[in-house]
This record gives structure tokens, sequence and C-alpha cells, in this order.
């Protein structure tokens, strides 16, 4: 019985391994998920400043042109 045994136990020890790569394999995915929306949602986010930095400048520009009208 010792070889099976043996042969018992690193099919085991294969299996715990295998497993536990697995287990590291869908953890490195869902990291890299992760880190892409959170680039996505930065850069949305730059977007979204862009965007009002250049209607903050479309307002000004308004603003100025009407008192130069009422001058």
């Amino acid at each position: 019985m010792g070889l099976m045994d043996s042969a018992k136990d690193a099919a085991e020890a294969t299996g715990e391994k295998i497993g536990r790569k697995v287990d590291d394999a869908k953890e490195a995915a869902s990291d890299k998920v992760d880190e892409m929306q959170a680039d996505a949602e930065v850069k949305k986010k730059e977007a979204e400043l862009k965007k009002a930095e250049s209607e903050a400048e479309a307002t000004k520009a308004k603003n100025e042109y009407k008192k130069d009208l009422r001058d």
C-alpha cells in the first residue's frame, strides 16, 4: 500500500498546487480588470474636467463680449 499512498499523496499535492495556480491566475485577472476600470474612470474624469474648463472659458468669453457691447 505504500506505493498507492505515495501516488495518492502526490496526486493530492499536485491538485492543490494546480488549485493555487488557478486561484492566483483568477486574482491576477481580477486585479487587471480593476486596474483597467480605474484607468477608464480617470480618463472619464479628465474628459469631464476638460469639458468643464471649455464651458467656463466660453462663458467668460461670452460675458466679456456682452460687457464690451454695453460699453
